[in-house]
């Protein structure tokens, strides 16, 4: 028979309760049912009707169930009993033998009295039905073929009443069921036709010699077993191919909450429970994440997953090799009955998940729609299949959630980048281009590159982060902090007029305005800041972040904070320009080198002049060397700027070699120059082709140059000195270099900084710092050079400390090739070459 039974259901209008509909059956029963049947009685034998009870019992305790959503259609044998029934034993007594075995099977199954009700009022309307089909006959003849027919049109009949019976009852209750449950009900329909020809045959045999039962009843068990057996094995398959199922469903989930709902969804509808629930920790910049879905689209929020305390989910974190728990009511003790209670649940599996990170989660299904297969004896196992599937799927998720994050944040502090940037302010823009406010803070981290050049990419990154954690701390909720690139920040802030955003952006670089410790010394952290509005400045991102950025430019030579004007477009076109034009302005002459002598502090020697480059635009006059020396470093042409003024002062070291005069050049070097693999080769070549010896070339670092750790893990100094000439440690006295370094670097000389020299002839502190420098270099075997000498007290004072060289106004002011020549002639003499040189020396007369 086709058993198809229905939950209690929880809808309050009277035709849809439970009760409602049990009564109707059971009136249906006594009005149709109880006529035909009382009609149909005989006198059977006490031990016939005994033996039919007992064939009813086993047939209707062994069945395959079929779940539909919240209905559950069972497929028996009990067509068997109903068969031998009406023709051994008559229509009345085989009602009340399988009305007794389903009342008797359906308690100990712990079913409801309303659905017990429903099934005993079921069962006797399709025996109803079934007699009705066998009153064609004038009588059952099990050796007439035409009663063989008949009996399988009857169970045909008995299988047609049952589905329309039960598909009514799910159309009442839950509205119609779809064509899914009528479809699934179809294959049970050669069931009761098949069980009738068997017990045909079985009745036959028996008729010829009552022996047969000897073998009819093993047969009969066996069949039992061998449905039992296709039961599980059935149910395996299905469970196997739902499980294929979900694996193919959630390997492309979206890497978003979507996604993982669809996840839940699925684990779900694989076990056809009411209730699914997923707990993740946190991950990246999301909090910890509940995601409930029920059936039927009644979404109902439940207490348990997202509590860490809950019994559950601590039995179900604490297994050890994965796997599943189950609570459930009829067996469960007061602490589980209190965790099934506060999910209003009969039962519960719940089951860890691991995340991308390593971290566990929590995964629990509540309570299968059917309520005849539980998850003990239905799909336990299938979640356990599962898990695999739901970690894979989990850890795809946010492997594609991380691979996105990274896409738009900074690995270093976390924050948004400029695409994330980008994609905030036109979503922000987008709503409204032509009214809607927001304001722009492009922040730039003053000292930054120095940081970076000094202590090294270390430091500078971890100043970075204090900076990105004094943004975040001082602007404002609304707003989106962001790092760009190098030390510069963004701040968008939503809403704010123009005049608020400059407010604002004054208001953070006070804030961030401070000192940290950054790599053992305790820094100034300040900030320049640009400022732009939208829709005052653009209506855009583009746009918007490239007018900050204009006047992020501008505040470097304003008072720290800069707001964007159409005039300052000019000035960045104006620094565009200059760098499209360098190189040719080295080739048309433009930029060329003014020359400041130095003399020995002891002697007025003239030992050395310093090469210093200037460039004289046909458009916009004297560029300050400040401008395109940075701009050379930022656009990749500051070796080329280096080798053209290398050029111009070895070219006049020959010139006054052919002189049979001895005067050294100085060159400066940038720090990036030093990084530079060919930079050795390129100095080689130089002094090679202007025959100049490398005694008379000096090289001038910056301290932080110096000091870089990439620079003093390469062998680039020594190869420069072992070209033969001099390296000079510039500015000395403002970068962070230690004794120790100084001892192991080739440095040959020292240059005290001008900020030092300049307040000696009045300042005991200033005049104490160059005495101990030049103590210092001298116990390090080095020479002084003094630069910024501007008056006798401070030479005399020099002189008196043992400096070596002087520079500065007081010696000679930078002067251009032509007019260092004249100088020359008119303020120097000649020394003859001394013992063992070559070449003669120039003096200062007094």
């Amino acid at each position: 028979m086709a058993e198809t039974t229905a939950p209690a259901i929880r809808a309050t209008p009277l035709l849809r309760r439970p009760w409602t509909i049990a009564v109707l059956a059971l009136v249906l029963a006594v009005l149709v049912g109880v006529p035909v049947l009382w009609h149909a009685r005989t006198s059977p034998s006490v031990l016939s009707v005994l033996l039919l009870l007992a064939a009813f019992l086993v047939t209707e305790s062994v069945q395959l169930h079929l779940e539909v959503r919240r209905q559950t259609i069972s497929a028996s044998p009990t067509e068997l009993a109903i068969v031998v029934g009406l023709v051994e034993v008559g229509g009345l007594w085989t009602a009340v033998a399988q009305v007794v075995a389903i009342a008797v099977v359906m308690r100990l199954r712990g079913s409801p009295t309303v659905k017990l009700t429903f099934n005993v009022a079921l069962a006797v309307v399709e025996l109803a039905a079934a007699l009705g089909v066998l009153a064609v006959l004038p009588r059952v003849d099990v050796a007439d073929p035409l009663s063989w027919l008949v009996l399988v049109v009857a169970m045909l009949v008995v299988w047609v009443v049952s589905v329309l019976g039960v598909g009514a009852v799910i159309t009442l209750t839950e509205g119609f069921p779809g064509w899914s449950f009528w479809v699934s009900a179809v294959p049970n329909a050669v069931v009761g036709p098949l069980c009738a020809v068997v017990a045909v045959i079985g009745m036959l045999v028996t008729r010829e010699t009552s022996w047969a039962w000897a073998l009819i009843a093993p047969a009969f068990v066996a069949g039992v077993l061998l449905f039992r057996q296709s039961s599980r094995a059935s149910r395996e398959r299905r469970t196997v191919q739902r499980v294929y199922d979900f694996a193919r469903r959630v390997e492309s989930v979206t890497p978003d909450e979507a996604g993982t709902r669809e996840i839940v969804r699925a684990v779900r509808e694989l076990l056809n429970a009411d209730r699914a629930a997923l707990w993740l920790p946190p991950y990246l910049d999301d909090g910890p994440q509940l995601v409930v879905d029920a059936a039927e689209g009644g979404l109902r929020w439940y207490d348990g997953p997202g509590d860490p305390d809950d019994l559950l989910r601590r039995r179900s974190l604490a297994v050890q090799a994965g796997g599943s728990v189950l609570l459930s009511a009829t067996r469960a003790d007061a602490p589980e009955r209190a965790a099934l209670d506060r999910r209003a649940a009969r039962e519960v599996l719940g089951a860890p998940v691991v995340t991308a990170a390593g971290e566990p989660g929590y995964l629990e299904v509540c309570d299968r729609q059917g309520d005849i297969v539980n998850f003990v004896d239905g799909d336990r196992g299938a979640l356990d299949s599962m898990l695999t599937h739901v970690n894979a799927a989990i850890r795809q998720q946010q492997l594609m959630a991380q691979i996105r994050y990274d896409a738009d944040h900074d690995r270093l502090t976390g924050l948004p980048n400029r695409q994330r940037l980008a994609a905030e302010i036109d979503a922000l823009l987008a709503v409204d281009p032509a009214m809607a406010r927001a304001g722009l803070v492009l922040a730039a981290l003053d000292g930054y590159t120095d940081v970076t050049d000094t202590l090294g990419h270390a430091a500078s990154d971890e100043l970075l982060l204090v900076t990105a954690g004094l943004l975040r701390e001082h602007a404002p909720p609304q707003a989106v902090v962001a790092r760009m690139e190098g030390g510069q920040f963004a701040v968008l802030l939503p809403g704010l007029s123009l005049a608020a955003t400059e407010h604002a952006a004054r208001r953070l670089r006070e804030a961030a305005s401070t000192r940290a410790r950054v790599a053992g010394l305790d820094l100034e952290v300040s900030l320049t800041i640009g400022v732009a509005a939208a829709p005052v400045h653009g209506s855009d991102a583009g746009t918007l972040i490239q007018r900050a950025d204009v006047a992020l430019l501008a505040a470097h030579t304003s008072a720290g904070v800069a707001t964007y004007h159409p005039v300052l477009d000019q000035q960045s076109l104006r620094r565009l320009q200059l760098g499209t034009e360098l190189e040719t302005a080295m080739a048309e002459g433009q930029i060329s080198v003014v020359y400041q002598p130095i003399i020995d502090a002891r002697t007025a020697d003239i030992v050395s002049v310093e090469t210093l480059v200037r460039w004289h635009h046909p458009r916009y006059g004297d560029v300050p060397p400040e401008d395109f020396i940075s701009l050379a470093e930022q656009i990749g042409r500051i070796g080329s700027l280096t080798d053209h003024v290398l050029g111009l002062a070895l070219d006049r070291c020959r010139r006054w070699l052919d002189q049979d005069i001895a005067i050294s050049v100085a060159v400066n070097l940038s720090a990036r120059c030093l990084v530079e693999p060919d930079l050795v080769d390129r100095v080689r070549n130089a002094l090679r082709e202007h025959g100049v010896p490398g005694d008379l070339l000096t090289l001038e670092l910056t301290e932080g140059s110096v000091v870089d750790d990439t620079v003093r893990n390469s062998t680039v100094l020594a190869d420069l000195h072992a070209l033969g000439l001099r390296l000079s440690m510039d500015d000395f006295g403002t970068g962070y270099s230690s004794l120790s370094q100084l001892r192991l670097l080739p440095i040959d000389e020292l240059k005290i900084d001008k900020s030092f020299v300049l307040g000696m002839s009045t300042s005991q502190n200033e005049s104490f710092i160059a005495r101990s420098i030049v103590e210092l270099a001298h116990n390090l075997g080095l020479r002084v050079v003094a630069e910024g000498v501007e008056d006798e007290v401070t030479r005399d004072l020099l002189a008196q400390m043992g400096c070596d060289k002087l520079q500065g106004f007081l010696v000679s002011r930078p002067l251009p090739e032509d007019r260092l020549e004249g100088w020359l002639l008119a303020r120097t003499g000649v020394r003859s070459a001394p013992p063992g040189a070559t070449h003669r020396r120039l003096f200062v007369r007094t």
